[in-house]
């Protein structure tokens, strides 16, 4: 039998979130994962750094969460640790005496956004530590933030890297638990999420929140077996420019727009799954202003889309639910939630609408998954009913809108 965290539920509930890649890899322009190439400590210093403005924005757009890049596979790490020397206390920025992570925490805590903070557990030069060598080490980071910064949401540790290492996951695990009981772990070794297996921000269909496998790392085509079902949210998560994870000056004229956008969030929250988009900060330490600009639009155009429902009454009977309207109504969007249950989760639905008073229902739309929500979009219909059957009888609520499209 699969167990739930209330944790979890809430991290269902957060929905949208943004991933910062920041380090310094944004001052090295053109460096790739695992290039192996050295970045000097010199070139890292961001003048006019304002995490506020980060959060602010992020805010703004409606995110419930943040994600900031702590250390990446470069091993360069955003606040003073007493474990490197590859640190921003080694750098020009604030004569040595700043702490992105602190500014980035204090941030999310004055604008009310959930704290995450991501960590590669592999890194460049990591192969001249033995093994306790490097969990001594790997231990001893994550114990400074996790201890130094307050209360930590979510921790975000990335699978590349580490496909053939082993680690001493007993050891890291436990610790973070007694140092964080609340935490949420992504994806590795006690995860509580999970990732969706790509990097492109769509979930697949069916989407289901108990799995018996999860997709490690995008360098690994097979999934990997848990010892038991588990109750495990998925997160998408992608770029919002098509190129660079961390800022490139290059790459501005790939910035989404709003339309796919729009279509990645019908592909994530839309099929029970977190949406979490990447913007990487520029050297100036800002969020760079197209992709400031593309995040606010595409939070406005959610909150003015899905806002208001067309009032109907709501009848549920065994494993049918009916939508019934006082005058027909224009539709061609059902938003369905599921009461979570673990061990039993609906896998099929259909959607059937009655334009008439008289007649049979037409079949507007099938589903598979709905899990903590599914978004139908179908042709626009006028519709005096909506009948909505299940494959089992669990509580189910929907609201139904029209979205007018041309």
């Amino acid at each position: 039998m699969a167990n739930m965290k209330k944790e979890q539920l809430e991290f269902l509930d957060w929905e949208f979130g943004v991933f910062l890649h920041f380090g310094i890899r944004t001052f090295n322009e053109g460096h790739r994962d695992w290039d192996m190439k050295n970045m000097e400590l010199s070139s890292f210093n961001p003048t006019e750094l304002d995490c506020e403005q980060w959060i602010r924005t992020i805010k703004e757009a409606g995110a419930k969460y943040a994600i900031l890049v702590c250390k990446h596979h470069d091993g360069f790490a955003n606040w003073p640790s007493d474990y490197t020397d590859y640190s921003v206390k080694n750098t020009p920025w604030k004569d040595g005496k700043g702490d992105i992570v602190k500014e980035y925490t204090k941030a999310c805590r004055k604008y009310g956004l959930k704290v995450g903070l991501y960590y590669s557990p592999a890194q460049f030069g990591s192969s001249d530590m033995n093994g306790k060598e490097y969990d001594d080490y790997f231990v001893n980071q994550i114990t400074e933030l996790l201890t130094n910064y307050g209360k930590i949401d979510y921790i975000w540790f990335d699978g590349c890297g580490s496909e053939d290492h082993k680690y001493d996951t007993d050891r890291i695990v436990a610790e973070i638990r007694r140092l964080q009981p609340g935490i949420l772990i992504f994806n590795m070794w006690d995860p509580d999420t999970k990732w969706v297996g790509n990097e492109a921000g769509c979930a697949h269909s069916p989407n289901k929140l108990t799995v018996g496998a999860l997709d490690f790392s995008i360098n690994k085509d097979i999934e990997d077996l848990l010892d038991e079902p588990r109750f495990l949210p998925s997160e998408c998560d992608f770029r919002m420019r098509s190129l660079n994870w961390f800022y490139s000056e290059k790459d501005e004229d790939t910035v989404k727009s709003l339309d796919e956008l729009m279509g990645l969030y019908y592909y994530s929250v839309g099929r029970s799954a977190n949406f979490l988009i990447n913007i990487g900060p520029d050297r100036r330490g800002l969020l760079p202003e197209k992709d400031s600009k593309a995040l606010l639009e595409f939070g406005k155009k959610v909150k003015e889309l899905f806002s208001d429902s067309l009032e109907c009454d709501s009848e549920k009977d065994g494993k049918m639910l009916t939508l019934t309207f006082e005058t027909p109504q224009l539709v061609n969007h059902v938003i369905l939630t599921e009461e979570i249950d673990p061990n039993c989760e609906i896998e099929s639905y259909e959607i059937r609408i009655a334009p008439y008073p008289y007649g049979r229902p037409v079949t507007v739309f099938r589903g598979t998954t709905i899990g903590h929500k599914s978004i139908s979009s179908f042709p626009t219909l006028k519709a005096q009913r909506i009948e909505i059957y299940f494959d089992k009888g669990k509580n189910v609520e929907a609201k139904a809108f029209y979205i007018p499209r041309y």
